[in-house]
């Protein structure tokens, strides 16, 4: 019964679908990671009211966690079977998903990166997203200039291996802080999924691996936050540095409250806005988006700092995730 049910529903869905394509309107499929992360949950919603006001049928669909390349593989067939024209995705396993995405352009389907670029950048028409070196690098100065003088102990919690946000947000706030990625104040580096849970339980491995860790580096506000519960179990958070990327108003209010020293703050629904009005375009005139749209970023932080252009969490809350 259910499973017919679930039929019903699929051919109802997929008949939507065929009449939308009947009467001209533009059919768009959006990607994301996950449906956990607050991020991309911001980004469908952006999507959905950008699809809303263009008049356009938006299908979505979303992996299990941040590296399930099967399920984003699945969605994309299942899309391109539904008649989608456009697709915008944020590539979970940015090598593992190219030959589905180059088999969807080979049907004439237009394919745009969010978030997250391809390897190569080229297997894809267009990519939106923020310069995610750049947001690492800027948290890295803020740390450095914190930190100049100072003995620094440092933590890193990242991604997960091979993926090409996890290495630019990486890579940057390395550069931004002066230090090689072989330095010995990098004490410890735990791999976190971008999930909350996750690097709570990584955290708390390298408090006992060094409790003097002073200066914790995080992939994602997630992230953030479950280092910050296992350092204040630990003892005294006071006493710790918490980096991240995100933005989102939940981070910022943390940045506020001092439980994330700064973030950088990226835009997902004008990520999501900018992808649905290439879909439009692609649509009405058979003109694809091409190249690289730099979305922008922020440095938040509660307190300035010489020689950075910083914004206050005022401005943060105001402007989170392109609210």
């Amino acid at each position: 019964m259910k499973k017919r049910a679930a039929l019903g529903v699929t051919l109802l869905a997929l008949a939507g679908l065929t009449q939308a394509q009947k009467d001209g309107q533009a059919v768009v499929g959006l990607i994301v990671k996950t449906d956990v992360n607050p991020f991309f949950v911001k980004m469908k919603e952006g999507a959905r009211k950008s699809a809303a006001a263009a008049g356009a049928r938006l299908m979505t669909a979303a992996g299990t966690a941040d590296d399930d390349n099967d399920s984003q593989v699945a969605a994309i067939q299942k899309m391109v079977r539904a008649g989608a024209k456009t697709i915008l995705i944020t590539p979970a396993d940015t090598q593992g998903i190219v030959p589905a995405i180059r088999a969807a352009r080979a049907k004439g389907v237009q394919v745009i990166a969010l978030d997250s670029t391809t390897d190569p950048k080229s297997a894809v028409d267009a990519i939106f997203a923020t310069d995610n070196n750049k947001a690492g690098y800027l948290i890295g100065r803020y740390a450095g200039e914190m930190m100049r003088g100072k003995r620094a102990v440092v933590a890193m919690l990242d991604l997960a291996p091979g993926l090409s946000v996890g290495i630019a947000r990486h890579n940057g706030f390395l550069k931004g802080f002066g230090i090689d990625p072989a330095d010995p104040r990098i004490v410890c580096q735990q791999d976190t999924n971008g999930n909350k849970d996750l690097a709570r339980t990584a955290m708390a491995n390298c408090l006992k691996k060094n409790p003097d860790i002073n200066v914790v580096y995080t992939i994602n506000e997630p992230v953030a936050a479950g280092a910050y519960e296992a350092i204040k179990a630990a003892g005294d958070p006071g006493k710790v540095a918490i980096f991240s990327v995100d933005g989102g108003c939940q981070g910022v209010r943390d940045v506020r409250a001092g439980k994330i020293t700064a973030t950088s703050q990226q835009y997902p629904m004008r990520m999501a806005s900018l992808g649905v009005e290439a879909a439009m375009t692609y649509t009405k005139t058979g003109k694809k988006a091409s190249g690289y749209t730099d979305t922008s970023v922020n440095l938040i932080a509660a307190k300035s700092m010489s020689g950075l252009k910083v914004k206050d969490t005022a401005f943060g809350l105001n402007n989170c995730w392109g609210n």
